[in-house]
């Protein structure tokens, strides 16, 4: 069975919502445990236009309509081929910025700052696709040049739906340890058939495309349950935020999106937990820390790149810190 759990208001709707639903209900407050059938669903994309975003977001007489719990079936979605396996220890990462402008050659220096510093992850922004200034094979096969051994380096093959398949093999073909994805733009299917395509790299999650859904106190998703579902869809790597970053989520919201990224899931293997918005080199300790054991990637972004000593320099000093 799939279990859903919302909050709503006014409460007096919870009875007629679950009608609405015709599924059986629990109720305690203002929330609504709805149960279905797993086979309900032909897959993914429907269960997130029935339940994640579907119509009860959009009944006129609800002011407020929440998705806080979601329970699949153990096996319902496939999880991470490899997950938390890939990085059992906390490091280091880095985000190829800016975006906008860099050349295949200057994405290539990035990394090998990066790997020189010590980092064992780099990924693309994810606004990085194929633009003319860089093109993806390109830009893979720049820094697949540069690269050490064990080092990830997720290229961003994020675009058209028809050709993802076969623009993610030639990325893994060129040389790209890793792909990234933004499943909430694309739609959360093109993660999971990234994933069953099996092609032998981690897959990093971007959360690009959930901020309206986990940001509305009223409506939409939590962010918990944005993660989880990254998780479960088949992410290696899945976004939890920073503490104290610059992004949106509280304390307490960065926590439960480690538990949903790494906690208990049946079956289902942990997922890395990466953290990043905002971070440099001097923020590293504190958020491993506060995430605790269990495989964390902190991502450097804009300000390691911009620091005295450079890329290298910052991700050398972010990698002494967690030492």
């Amino acid at each position: 069975m799939i279990r859903a759990t919302f909050e709503v208001e006014p409460v007096g709707w919870s009875e007629a919502f679950a009608e609405w639903r015709a599924v059986e209900a629990g109720r305690a407050g203002n929330r609504i445990a709805l149960e279905m059938p797993d086979d309900n669903w032909s897959g993914i994309d429907l269960l997130v236009s029935a339940i994640v975003a579907g119509e009860a977001m959009e009944v006129g007489g609800l002011r407020r309509c929440r998705l806080v719990e979601l329970d699949l079936p153990d096996g319902y979605l496939p999880g991470p081929a490899l997950g938390a396996s890939m990085h059992p220890d906390n490091s280091v990462g880095v985000i190829v910025k800016p975006s906008l402008g860099l050349a295949p050659h200057q994405v290539a220096e990035v990394a090998r700052a990066a790997v020189a510093g010590g980092a064992a992850f780099i990924k693309d922004d994810e606004t990085l696709g194929d633009p003319p200034w860089c093109r993806l094979e390109e830009r893979v096969a720049a820094v697949a040049k540069v690269l050490e051994p064990g080092v990830v380096y997720c290229a961003n093959v994020t675009g058209p739906v028809i050709s993802l398949l076969d623009r993610s093999r030639r990325a893994v073909e060129l040389g790209a340890t890793g792909l990234l994805l933004n499943p909430f733009a694309m739609g959360l299917g093109a993660l999971v058939a990234l994933r069953g395509a099996e092609l032998g790299v981690p897959l990093f999650a971007h959360r690009a495309g959930s901020g309206p859904w986990a940001r509305h106190e009223r409506f939409g998703a939590t962010g918990a349950v944005l993660a989880r579902l990254t998780r479960l869809c088949g992410a290696d790597y899945v976004i939890a935020g920073a503490y104290r970053g610059k992004l949106f989520e509280t304390d307490a919201e960065v926590d439960a999106n480690v538990v949903a990224a790494r906690g208990q899931c049946g079956s289902i293997r942990p997922s890395v937990v990466a953290l990043g918005g905002g971070l440099g080199p001097d923020d590293v300790r504190k958020q491993v820390e506060r995430a605790g054991a269990g495989g964390t990637v902190v991502l450097l972004g804009t300000s390691a790149q911009r620091y005295p000593g450079g890329l290298e320099g910052a991700v050398r000093k972010a990698v002494s810190a967690l030492t």
